[in-house]
Protein backbone atom coordinates (compact mmCIF):
# COMPACT_ATOMS: atom_id res chain seq x y z
CA UNK A 1 0.00 0.00 0.00
CA UNK A 2 1.33 3.57 -0.92
CA UNK A 3 0.32 6.92 -1.67
CA UNK A 4 0.27 7.43 -5.40
CA UNK A 5 -0.29 10.07 -7.85
CA UNK A 6 -3.79 11.27 -8.71
CA UNK A 7 -5.39 8.79 -11.08
CA UNK A 8 -2.67 5.86 -10.03
CA UNK A 9 -4.92 4.14 -7.04
CA UNK A 10 -8.39 4.86 -4.98
CA UNK A 11 -9.25 7.97 -3.21
CA UNK A 12 -8.24 7.91 0.58
CA UNK A 13 -9.15 10.44 3.21
CA UNK A 14 -7.82 10.60 6.52
CA UNK A 15 -8.95 13.63 9.31
CA UNK A 16 -6.44 13.29 12.18
CA UNK A 17 -6.01 15.31 15.41
CA UNK A 18 -3.45 15.45 18.35
CA UNK A 19 -5.05 14.30 21.18
CA UNK A 20 -2.25 14.03 23.43
CA UNK A 21 1.58 14.70 23.25
CA UNK A 22 3.98 11.85 24.81
CA UNK A 23 7.52 11.40 25.35
CA UNK A 24 8.61 11.22 22.07
CA UNK A 25 5.40 10.31 20.45
CA UNK A 26 2.06 11.32 20.25
CA UNK A 27 -1.78 10.24 20.67
CA UNK A 28 -3.64 11.02 17.31
CA UNK A 29 -7.36 10.21 16.68
CA UNK A 30 -7.77 9.75 12.77
CA UNK A 31 -11.52 10.05 11.34
CA UNK A 32 -11.47 8.18 8.37
CA UNK A 33 -14.05 8.91 4.87
CA UNK A 34 -12.79 5.75 3.17
CA UNK A 35 -11.61 2.76 4.44
CA UNK A 36 -8.34 1.53 2.38
CA UNK A 37 -6.38 -1.29 3.72
CA UNK A 38 -3.19 0.11 5.90
CA UNK A 39 -5.02 3.75 4.95
CA UNK A 40 -4.39 5.07 8.38
CA UNK A 41 -0.71 3.59 8.66
CA UNK A 42 0.39 4.97 5.70
CA UNK A 43 -1.17 8.11 5.89
CA UNK A 44 0.93 9.09 8.96
CA UNK A 45 4.13 7.06 8.00
CA UNK A 46 3.88 9.43 4.65
CA UNK A 47 3.35 12.76 6.96
CA UNK A 48 6.74 11.32 9.44
CA UNK A 49 4.57 10.16 12.01
CA UNK A 50 4.38 6.12 11.71
CA UNK A 51 2.59 4.18 14.24
CA UNK A 52 4.43 2.85 17.59
CA UNK A 53 5.61 -0.88 16.71
CA UNK A 54 4.65 -0.42 13.23
CA UNK A 55 7.51 -3.07 11.55
CA UNK A 56 6.09 -2.84 8.05
CA UNK A 57 5.47 0.95 7.02
CA UNK A 58 7.71 2.42 10.47
CA UNK A 59 11.03 1.92 11.68
CA UNK A 60 10.65 1.74 15.86
CA UNK A 61 12.91 4.80 17.24
CA UNK A 62 15.62 3.80 19.10
CA UNK A 63 13.98 6.06 21.90
CA UNK A 64 11.30 3.21 22.00
CA UNK A 65 12.43 0.33 20.88
CA UNK A 66 13.85 -0.40 24.90
CA UNK A 67 10.01 0.85 26.23
CA UNK A 68 8.57 -1.59 23.84
CA UNK A 69 10.69 -4.56 24.10
CA UNK A 70 10.10 -4.45 28.30
CA UNK A 71 6.53 -4.25 27.94
CA UNK A 72 6.38 -7.05 26.01
CA UNK A 73 4.48 -4.50 23.18
CA UNK A 74 4.96 -6.62 19.73
CA UNK A 75 2.24 -5.07 17.92
CA UNK A 76 1.86 -1.30 16.24
CA UNK A 77 0.06 0.85 18.64
CA UNK A 78 -3.54 1.26 16.52
CA UNK A 79 -7.05 0.55 17.76
CA UNK A 80 -10.03 1.22 16.60
CA UNK A 81 -12.02 2.70 19.28
CA UNK A 82 -15.14 2.88 17.36
CA UNK A 83 -16.58 1.68 13.76
CA UNK A 84 -19.65 2.90 11.98
CA UNK A 85 -20.89 1.75 8.46
CA UNK A 86 -23.93 1.39 6.84
CA UNK A 87 -24.75 -2.44 6.39
CA UNK A 88 -24.54 -3.03 2.60
CA UNK A 89 -28.36 -5.42 2.31
CA UNK A 90 -30.68 -3.50 5.23
CA UNK A 91 -29.12 -0.18 4.90
CA UNK A 92 -28.80 -0.07 8.62
CA UNK A 93 -26.45 2.23 10.51
CA UNK A 94 -24.08 0.11 12.85
CA UNK A 95 -21.92 1.56 14.90
CA UNK A 96 -19.63 -0.81 17.52
CA UNK A 97 -17.38 1.04 20.10
CA UNK A 98 -14.42 -1.04 21.61
CA UNK A 99 -12.00 -0.09 24.83
CA UNK A 100 -8.33 0.30 24.65
CA UNK A 101 -7.07 -2.54 25.16
CA UNK A 102 -4.85 -3.36 28.25
CA UNK A 103 -1.23 -3.46 26.82
CA UNK A 104 -2.37 -0.07 24.82
CA UNK A 105 -2.95 1.43 28.14
CA UNK A 106 -0.11 0.28 29.49
CA UNK A 107 2.14 1.87 27.03
CA UNK A 108 0.15 5.43 27.16
CA UNK A 109 0.79 5.33 30.79
CA UNK A 110 4.61 4.71 30.14
CA UNK A 111 4.95 7.55 27.63
CA UNK A 112 2.72 9.91 29.68
CA UNK A 113 5.24 13.15 29.81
Amino acid sequence: MAIVDEGRGKRAVTHYRLVTALKEASLVECRLETGRTHQVRVHMTSLGHPLLGDPVYGRTRSVHRELLNQLDFTRQALHAAELGFVHPVTRESLSFKSALPSDMQELFRALTV
